[in-house]
């Protein structure tokens, strides 16, 4: 004889081993709907079988510890980013049943940009809004959902249409996008509710499963810590007021109709990679030096100056530069709002390992084109690191003692040639011939082709070359950490 067995959904964890405390119950408030919410939603993935492909992005929010609960792929999301980290995820992994699971100061409020967009495009996952009309986790600020007249810690006298405008119904926005297959409100208020409430959320995951597209399941919930009412008030209240203002139906419903779709992540050779990439520029490779690549050291490299004195530039051409020696490369720009004249530099690194971060904070090599970027990043340097100077602009000397500098007339030297923007080619050639790190060489022939004004690449050639002049006629050349590869 067949009997019911009362336990947990197979896609929560028997016990909460990664909450701290009590390891059967939830952190949640008596009386939140988020346990009702998690256990339909967990039922819906177990009774589908789904939960090997089950991913859920957390939000920040009362539920931002969902993973203590759920048996599945779990993400935390930034406040509001749960339909992008969600986009990511299924674009990289189509099998995967996404679910974005997101609260009123979450969605409506911080992330609305997101979700009308993740909408907009009909991204394949099942978004379930918890309404309950207020922040619940951080003290019970007004939400975008608050009704009006309703008092919370940031609307002390009640929301008004004047001052905070009309509550956000999302679900209605959600429907009047074309690409969303599904969008429904229900709510957790009574039995009832529940009920039609599950049956929402079993259809918004069954036609992700199915490649149906975007649904989207907005949920009345109480909240009677936030509300500062008991549980059987505050299901009365989103019966008595949220309900009239968030009317519980079926806004939107292709289902039946809506042609299924699923997305295949194209497998592409080397060759179609590299074509469209356009990596190709580069032209072949150097031939590979072992005993080059193995002594060599990992540098960091800022360099920093105008906007329009091509820094950016520069980094590019020389991470291309030793990207053909077979190192690893990164190159990362910073720049002000300004088009021209604005301050701007670019963090590059060189490694014959992978590389963890592009973020350059302390470099063994700062170039500095302007009195600004010497001021600014001067202390920044390591002490024994390299800093160029462009004597040109900059009059002042380096405050550093623990240093190796140069100053060179890069913008003079460049000048002279008529063409005032190469300064930055001239510091290239010039900085290699003192280092012989990478062969002067090679950054010859990958400067013309990294640079957009293809006319003016005999020109820049010719200001690799001026550099490399400059310091062999001025300076004697010294060798660097990294040594040279055999040209």
């Amino acid at each position: 004889m067949a009997k019911d067995i009362l336990q947990k959904p197979g896609a929560f964890f028997d016990q909460f081993d990664r909450k701290g405390g009590a390891q059967k119950t939830t952190h949640y408030c008596p009386g939140c709907g988020h346990g009702n919410a998690h256990k339909l939603i967990a039922e819906a993935i177990d009774d589908m079988g789904l939960q090997d492909r089950a991913v859920f992005v957390s939000p920040v929010g009362c539920s931002v510890f969902a993973y203590y609960y759920f048996d599945m792929g779990n993400i935390q999301a930034a406040h509001g980013r749960a339909p992008a980290v969600g986009t990511g995820v299924k674009r990289t992994r189509p099998n995967s049943i996404v679910i974005s699971y997101q609260g009123d100061g979450d969605l409506a409020s911080i992330g609305s940009a997101e979700i009308l967009h993740a909408a907009n495009r009909g991204e394949q996952m099942a978004v379930f809004f918890i309404n309950n009309a207020i922040y619940g986790m951080t003290g019970g600020q007004m939400a975008a959902t608050s009704l009006i007249g309703q008092k919370t810690t940031t609307s002390p006298y009640g929301r008004t249409v004047e001052n905070e405008g009309y509550p956000m119904q999302m679900a209605e926005i959600m429907a009047t996008l074309r690409a969303p297959v599904f969008v429904q409100r229900c709510h957790l208020a009574d039995s009832k509710g529940i009920m039609d409430t599950r049956k929402a959320v079993r259809k918004a995951i069954k036609n992700q499963a199915e490649g149906k597209g975007f649904s989207f399941v907005e949920i009345l919930s109480p909240c009677p810590t936030g509300w500062k009412m008991s549980t059987h008030d505050a299901c009365e209240y989103i019966k008595t007021n949220m309900l009239p203002i968030f009317p519980a139906k079926v806004f939107k419903d292709e289902s039946e109709t809506r042609e299924p779709f699923f997305r295949e992540i194209p497998t592409l050779t080397d060759e179609q990679v590299i074509k469209a990439l356009e990596l190709g520029m580069l032209g072949e490779p150097q031939p590979r030096d072992e005993k080059f690549l193995k002594n060599f050291t990992t540098m960091k490299y800022k360099f920093a100056g105008f906007g329009g004195q091509g820094v950016l530039t520069a980094g590019v051409i020389l991470a291309a530069t030793a990207m053909q020696e077979n190192l690893q490369v990164s190159w990362i720009p910073s720049y002000g709002p300004e088009m021209r004249g604005g301050t701007a530099n670019c963090s590059v690194v060189l490694s014959k390992d992978p590389i963890g971060s592009p973020l350059v904070v302390k470099p063994d090599v700062l170039a500095v084109m302007n009195d600004p970027s010497l001021d600014t990043f001067e202390n920044d340097l390591k002490p024994g690191g390299l800093l160029i100077v462009n004597s040109s602009i900059i009059a002042r000397k380096t405050k550093r003692t623990d240093i190796d500098t140069l100053y060179i007339p890069l913008t003079d030297i460049a000048s002279k040639m008529g063409l005032t923007a190469a300064a930055n080619m001239v510091l290239l050639g010039a900085y290699l011939e003192y280092t012989k790190l990478l062969p002067l060489e090679h950054l010859k022939l990958i400067a013309p082709r990294g640079l957009k004004r293809k006319e003016l690449a005999d020109k820049n050639v010719e200001a690799v070359e001026a550099g490399a002049k400059w310091v062999r006629e001025n300076i004697t050349a010294k060798k660097t950490k990294a040594p040279a590869p055999v040209a």
